[in-house]
């Protein structure tokens, strides 16, 4: 063969030299190459003494294909996958789950964009709603009926003194929260259950009980800092936000203490997440 020529036939078939191939197919000889190294594309002959890669009009169905695929979103490795055997179709069915999927993340982002968008900054009251999962845990727990808020800070420290008598030891971090048992948020008479996160399980009391609550896959929490009279924004915020985004309540909300008057002097300074328990309405 002539080493010179871009495109020369021998014995019926036409051979390509790898910038003509490239220019035929646009593709970059960079990318070309990258294909030689890795099993996807080897050339059809490569000159012994100039190490020119030679390509065949044979090898435009393969070229295609792999370009088809990576055009769909397709890794090289499962490209590779294809040509070692495993059927297409097999591969496409996976990959339409995974666009589908993808897409209905990003249709939530959008809703959520668009749900922020509609509100101005007074509506909103700086409130940003998240996703996330609450994790398994194992809880010293104090169920009770409180006449308002006021009255935690009556009943906390005697659990916490009962707690250390048990011998119990605060998991880390640290989840120290309520569960509202009435479902919704109430200024008076309050069935609430008070929960710390230990280590583990310790014998009942009087006081204090101890159980494992499971983990939550999503729940829809915001922060909230100031102090407990103003929660009620907060609920709003993320009541509205489950309602828009297409999501229902199951189970009770928490309130989950983050820094409060055991080590901020200024209620100004208080800082709460609020958490429902939330899944996707069908």
């Amino acid at each position: 063969m002539n080493e010179t020529d871009q495109c020369e036939r021998q014995e019926n078939t036409s051979y390509y030299k790898i910038g003509l191939f490239s220019k035929m197919n646009r593709v970059t000889i960079k990318t070309l190459r990258h294909y030689d190294e890795i099993g996807l594309l080897p050339p059809a002959f490569i000159e012994k003494f100039t190490g020119y890669r030679y390509y065949t009009s044979a090898q435009l169905p393969i070229l295609h294909q792999i370009l088809a695929l990576r055009e769909m979103g397709f890794s090289l490795d499962e490209i590779k996958q294809v040509q070692g055997g495993v059927p297409e179709k097999e591969l496409l069915q996976k990959k339409r789950l995974e666009i589908i999927k993808k897409i209905a993340t990003e249709t939530l982002r959008l809703s959520q964009v668009e749900s922020y968008l509609l509100k101005n900054d007074e509506e909103a009251g700086g409130y940003h709603v998240i996703l996330k999962e609450l994790p398994q845990v194992i809880v010293a727990s104090m169920r009770t009926m409180i006449p308002g808020y006021d009255a935690l800070f009556d009943i906390i420290p005697p659990m916490g003194a009962e707690m250390e008598r048990l011998g119990c030891s605060c998991a880390v971090p640290e989840y120290c929260f309520n569960i509202y048992h009435d479902g919704e948020y109430r200024e008076t008479d309050v069935d609430v259950e008070i929960c710390e996160a230990v280590t583990e399980i310790k014998a009942d009391s009087e006081m204090v009980t101890f159980k494992v609550i499971e983990r939550v896959e999503n729940a829809a929490c915001v922060l909230h800092k100031g102090p407990y009279e103003s929660f009620p924004k907060a609920y709003n915020a993320v009541l509205k936000w489950v309602e828009d985004n297409g999501y229902e309540i199951i189970d009770n909300p928490r309130e989950s203490y983050i820094d409060g008057i055991w080590n901020k002097d200024s209620t100004a300074d208080w800082l709460t997440e609020i958490q429902f328990p939330i899944k996707k309405r069908n």
